[in-house]
């Protein structure tokens, strides 16, 4: 079983460095990974300027990109071989409800899954590294399960993880995405030049979190892990759409 392993912290986060040595430990791991931190990064690739790839001491490899760029390059000529899954984290701080849209680390897992691979994003729900060995016991649990009969059409899977021991962790719920609310305002400062400059304000508080939420489970002491699709399209609208805007060609 071959991983393909990447993050959005950088190559030197203590999340990527503690994920490869739980993974490690039952499969063959190939890290890539971005050379600086790249959170919130979505799933932009680097068009306007072209990329390199660096090797660490340690053997990680680095890319001066972004989480998609890593995956993509590996999965198009960087490797001699397809990984069997691939496996973005851990990140440090959540990636529940709509901060899926602009994760950096469920990017990279994505990327993986757009070319048809399995792929796990995993996420610490606070930031700061506590209990980072949890998370990695957690992961390594579900990556063990998933590869037992891994799936003939691609998963993707976005697990979150509280800041507990894991023996007072209630265990893994499979959920739905919550939602947020609008995040904070941006914060307006002054730069020492005297110019005028902004911080994007922090995520909102949650919104949704009823029950069989990722909100929830993660209140209720449980991982959450959650299965995402790609498909944007409105199906709901289809018909109220087409009804309005539809036209004929032609006279």
């Amino acid at each position: 079983m071959r991983i393909l392993l990447a993050n959005d912290d950088g190559y030197l986060a203590p999340g990527l460095a503690a994920l490869f040595d739980g993974l490690r430990a039952h499969w063959d791991v190939t890290v890539i990974a971005p050379e600086q931190n790249a959170s919130a990064a979505s799933n932009a690739l680097t068009l306007n300027r072209p990329l390199s790839v660096y090797t660490a001491s340690n053997g990680f490899r680095y890319v001066n990109g972004t989480p998609s760029d890593c995956v993509h390059i590996a999965l198009t000529g960087l490797l001699d071989f397809r990984p069997d899954l691939v496996v973005s984290g851990v990140n440090n701080g959540a990636n529940l409800g709509d901060d899926t849209i602009y994760s950096g680390t469920v990017a990279a897992a994505t990327e993986g899954y757009l070319f048809g691979i399995p792929a796990l994003a995993i996420s610490l729900v606070e930031k700061g590294w506590g209990h980072l060995d949890t998370a990695v016991a957690v992961a390594v649990e579900v990556v063990a399960k998933l590869i037992e009969d891994l799936p003939q059409q691609a998963q993707l899977l976005n697990l979150n993880v509280p800041n507990r021991p894991l023996n007072e962790l209630g265990g893994v719920r499979v959920t739905r995405l919550g939602k947020r609310h609008p995040s904070q305002p941006v914060v307006v400062q002054k730069s020492p030049y005297g110019d005028t400059i902004y911080w994007i304000g922090g995520a909102g508080a949650a919104l949704d979190q009823q029950a069989g939420t990722d909100f929830d489970a993660i209140a209720q002491g449980f991982a959450s892990l959650t299965p995402l699709q790609l498909d944007l399209t409105h199906h709901a609208q289809l018909q109220t759409c087409a009804a309005r805007f539809e036209t004929r060609g032609g006279a």
